[in-house]
């Protein structure tokens, strides 16, 4: 409530008696909290996906709501006026826990099951299935990620969510909660440790006296008092030349960056840029990591984005040969004035498997 991280942890996955999944395809974005869940699926958990697409995660569902794009809301609504209908909801947590429930409850009025059903796409059997399930279950937990937030109403399709969680009383409990899932499989834990501008491990906050003493305690050294930068203050600060170093560990802000020309152009005009890459990841044709060097006071041009990537990659045969072409000095990098630590050979690929040739994992 208020921040990005779940109220459930993975193993609480294992013993929840219904799951929504909505929006995620976690069998292939969070194959570990996956496993958890199947884990609960044998324990007889219920799991129902609403996806408009028919993922690999709905294959495991024991029943797939296939939405319209974009009636997230009409469909969370319609459960919630069906609970509340059917009398299902949890009056003592409402009362205890919650706020403006009668104006909640008149918004949610009008989408009856035939309106959803109209709206949705989803037979009203289904949605009633689904409400009476979710709200009669001891323990229910409802997951989501990009597929409810990367929309111009994401704040509303969470928020609507959570009401469903506050309206039946399953959040604060075991096995019950709200758990947004992320995008990527480490962005909860690297929030856990702390990896963010305004947050300590535990995400708690920099800028309180007592939370950033403790760590300073701990850690023998003082701690600024001031959240940092994010990664879109980061980037005006190395257009503005405030940010002279980065170093990168396992991200292409060039690739994920909305205006890749941009994030290309204020990379090259860095002094220090390092990227941590594991070897199995895609390997960018722009120079990524690299180490700039000034001639007479200014920047070295950079190569050309066709140039050969530099980055580490200890080991692998393409850095054998990059290092003979280095001593040769037939490296193009070093005549554009790089100092590279490694160089890849233009349009060499990097021999990911495709999705079809993988091992799949067994149920």
């Amino acid at each position: 409530m208020g921040a990005g991280g779940s109220t459930s942890s993975y193993e609480e996955a294992e013993h929840t008696d219904f799951v929504f999944l909505w929006g995620s395809n976690a069998r292939e974005a969070h194959p570990i909290w996956f496993h958890h869940l199947l884990k609960g699926i044998q324990n007889g958990a219920r799991l129902y996906v609403v996806d408009p697409r028919r993922t690999t995660s709905a294959a495991w569902a024991d029943v797939w709501m296939g939405l319209n794009v974009g009636t997230d809301i009409a469909l969370s609504n319609a459960i919630a006026r069906e609970i509340i209908a059917a009398g299902l909801e949890d009056k003592t947590f409402i009362e205890r826990g919650t706020t403006n429930y009668d104006a909640y409850k008149k918004a949610v009025e009008p989408y009856t099951l035939d309106v959803a059903e109209r709206v949705t796409g989803i037979p009203a059997d289904v949605i009633r299935d689904a409400a009476h399930k979710y709200a009669k279950a001891d323990r229910a937990m409802i997951c989501w990620t990009l597929g409810i937030t990367e929309h111009h109403n994401a704040v509303d399709n969470v928020v609507s969510l959570i009401n469903l969680a506050l309206l039946t009383g399953h959040v604060g409990r075991y096995g019950s909660g709200c758990n947004p899932l992320r995008g990527q499989n480490n962005v909860q834990g690297g929030g856990d440790m702390g990896a963010l501008p305004n947050k300590l491990p535990g995400f708690q906050d920099i800028e309180n006296d007592e939370h950033r003493g403790k760590f300073e305690r701990a850690w023998g050294r003082d701690i600024l008092p001031q959240a940092g930068w994010n990664l879109t203050e980061m980037m005006h600060a190395m257009d503005t030349e405030q940010l002279t170093a980065l170093y990168v560990i396992g991200e292409n802000p060039a690739q994920s960056d909305a205006d890749m020309h941009h994030v290309q152009d204020i990379l090259g005009r860095l002094d220090h840029l390092v990227v941590q890459r594991s070897s199995s990841q895609r390997r960018p044709r722009w120079p990524m990591s690299c180490f700039r060097r000034r001639r007479h006071g200014r920047r070295a041009k950079a190569p050309s984005p066709t140039a050969s990537a530099v980055f580490r990659d200890v080991g692998r045969p393409s850095t054998r040969r990059a290092r003979r072409a280095m001593r040769s000095g037939s490296c193009p990098s070093l005549r554009d004035g790089w100092a590279p630590t490694g160089v890849i050979p233009r349009r060499r690929t990097c021999g990911m498997k495709s999705a079809r040739s993988r091992r799949r994992l067994p149920a």
